[in-house]
């Protein structure tokens, strides 16, 4: 027990998406834009929101906590990966590193769950919308949301607390682009076989429930959209939920493909890639598929920049 708390490294150095020279710039500048996307996107939607009172309801409540949680998540990862393009080595020290993999274990599985709750406030909208104002009032969606940040910063909790236990002697190259649990598991010289069943506990608790409390609502869903009369009401609900099934398939997907199988199994090349869509893609693309596409988001979109615009020329004209 005494060598748990001898940790020897201080610090690590991550090698990043590639070592090609020539590929550096390139992706440098992508995933700058990508990144600048997915705050502007995000944070825009909670911005939105936030002042729009035709948009304060359950349903955007939550989509602007989604919105916050692919903001927090992106940024907790992008930064640092963007370092390694313009460095030679991306050193992290040890504290910075169990920092960023704690906050990126939280919004990770957060996001989980808070796809859930979204799937499952459609169902209720949908199959019951004159009881959805009794269903799902303030008070529930504001225990829903504590409930999805609750179990993100337990799964963080433990997860770190059992990595701050794991004793790293020597190897201090973690071959991924953030301090990501299996490849720090990779540089320990002591077991990890708790980390790894920890791992693979809750991960298919985080990844499963979700997704069967996703699929659920859905085939309900689907259900009381064929009971639509309308060809074109049909067509548009089927178009709306094809995009939000694909978003949570590349999500869902990426995630289980990295964390429900051993890390003895998993090829860290191949995880790389698979992490790019959860901590990069998804957090991009998840504004345009769940808001931009909405009317009731475009309309008040419209209005916002209708009255700051008034605001402004109010206030340069007098």
């Amino acid at each position: 027990m005494e060598e748990v708390n001898q940790t020897t490294v201080t610090e690590f150095i991550l090698t990043g998406l590639t070592e090609n020279p020539v590929l550096q710039l390139p992706l440098f500048l992508v995933f700058l834009g990508v990144y600048l996307v997915t705050v502007v996107g995000n944070m825009g939607m909670v911005i939105l929101i936030l002042f729009s009172s035709q948009l304060h309801t359950p349903m955007y409540y939550f989509l602007s906590s989604l919105s916050f949680i692919d903001c927090c998540q992106s940024t907790v990862i992008t930064p640092k990966m963007l370092v390694n393009f313009v460095t030679e080595k991306n050193v992290i020290p040890y504290p910075e590193c169990i920092a960023q993999f704690y906050f990126f274990c939280a919004f990770a599985v957060a996001e989980c769950h808070m796809l859930a709750v979204m799937a499952y406030d459609r169902y209720v909208a949908i199959s019951n919308p004159l009881l959805y104002k009794v269903t799902m009032p303030y008070q529930v969606c504001f225990w829903m949301i504590a409930g999805v940040y609750g179990m993100g910063l337990l799964s963080a909790t433990v997860h770190t607390v059992f990595l701050l236990r794991v004793f790293f002697c020597k190897a201090n190259i973690i071959n991924h682009y953030f301090c990501d649990l299996f490849p720090l598991l990779e540089l320990s010289c002591s077991g990890t076989f708790i980390n790894e069943v920890l791992a693979l506990s809750f991960s298919a608790f985080n990844i499963i429930v979700p997704v069967m409390t996703i699929v659920s609502s859905y085939i309900f869903i689907i259900v009381s959209i064929l009971h639509i009369q309308s060809t074109g009401g049909r067509s548009k609900a089927f178009s709306t939920c094809s995009s939000h099934i694909l978003a949570v398939v590349v999500f869902y997907g990426s995630l289980a493909f990295m964390y429900l199988q051993p890390s003895s199994v998993s090829s860290l090349l191949q995880g790389k890639l698979s992490s790019m869509f959860y901590t990069i893609v998804v957090p991009m693309l998840n504004p345009m598929i769940y808001s931009l596409r909405n009317k009731d988001v475009i309309v008040a979109l419209k209005k916002l920049l209708e009255n700051i615009t008034f605001f402004l020329t109010k206030n340069h004209f007098p």
